[in-house]
């Protein structure tokens, strides 16, 4: 039953992260390319990892995954916000579909 369980979940990750490769390439520009790699490659990365300690169970390789699946977690949107954020900076623009930009709010000098 649990090697059942955890299959679904690896199953459900691998769907998200094929729908976060196809958001890669198909996206407009690299804000929205970063939403795709950052949501749906992280949930999908974290249910690969937990269907993985559901199978093993807690033994080092499990406890290993789950270790792994928090560092994915934590650094996977820091990391994605700061290359956003450089992105910005170095004047990269964004797609002329984008609503709006509040990045252009937050580095706009005072007055």
């Amino acid at each position: 039953m649990t090697d059942t369980l955890g299959l679904i979940f690896i199953l459900i990750g691998v769907l998200f992260d094929l729908f976060g490769c196809i958001g890669l390439v198909r996206l407009p520009d690299i804000y929205n390319r970063l939403q795709a790699a950052t949501k749906c490659v992280t949930l999908g990365t974290c249910m690969i990892l937990f269907g993985l300690f559901v199978i093993t169970g807690i033994s080092s390789a499990g406890i290993l995954s789950l270790l792994c699946a928090l560092f994915v977690l934590f650094t996977s949107p820091v990391g994605a916000h700061a290359l956003a954020r450089a992105a910005h900076r170095y004047g990269i623009k964004l797609w002329d579909g984008s609503v709006t930009d509040k990045y252009a709010d937050i580095d706009r000098p005072e007055h």
